[in-house]
């Protein structure tokens, strides 16, 4: 199914919502120009689109005891390819991940991790990764600062 074009209204509505998901509709209509009930009729179109997947929230990693965080990318081996999915699902499954991005590259994946301390991130690494049998190699580098672009 085509998507639709996006004009100038749904544009400023999604940059409003990716910097504050909660904000009220009434303040979006106001920043937009819109009333309410066309505001809200736009957001739930984009919704309805596909073009907004998800509403979320951050978590300050530390707050809820996950303050390390690492990326791991992860290499599988050339025989393994047709695992790519059955890797990704498992990743899903894993409390420690925050989130995945499957690769062109050298390496096939990168994993974001959270984790308590670095035994919890060696742990998952070497015991969760590391020991899949379509893994090739890891290498994990821990994140100082983790921020957004637009």
């Amino acid at each position: 199914m085509p998507r639709r074009t996006l004009d100038d209204v749904d544009r400023r509505l999604l940059e409003l919502l990716r910097a504050d998901g909660r904000r009220p509709n009434n303040q979006l209509a106001a920043a937009v120009g819109l009333s309410p009930s066309t505001c809200l009729a736009r957001v739930r179109a984009l919704v309805a689109d596909g073009v907004i997947t998800r509403f979320t929230v951050d978590l300050d990693p530390e707050a809820v005891g996950d303050p390390l965080q690492a990326l791991v990318s992860v290499r599988l081996r050339p025989g393994a390819r047709h695992q790519l999915t059955t890797f990704a699902d498992g990743l899903r499954q894993l409390p420690e991940v925050a989130q995945f991005f499957y690769l062109a590259g050298a390496e096939d994946f990168v994993v974001h991790v959270r984790a308590r301390d670095t035994a919890h991130l060696r742990d998952f690494v070497t015991d969760r990764i590391s020991t899949q049998p379509m893994v090739a190699a890891t290498n994990t580098s821990l994140i100082f600062e983790h921020g957004r672009g637009r």
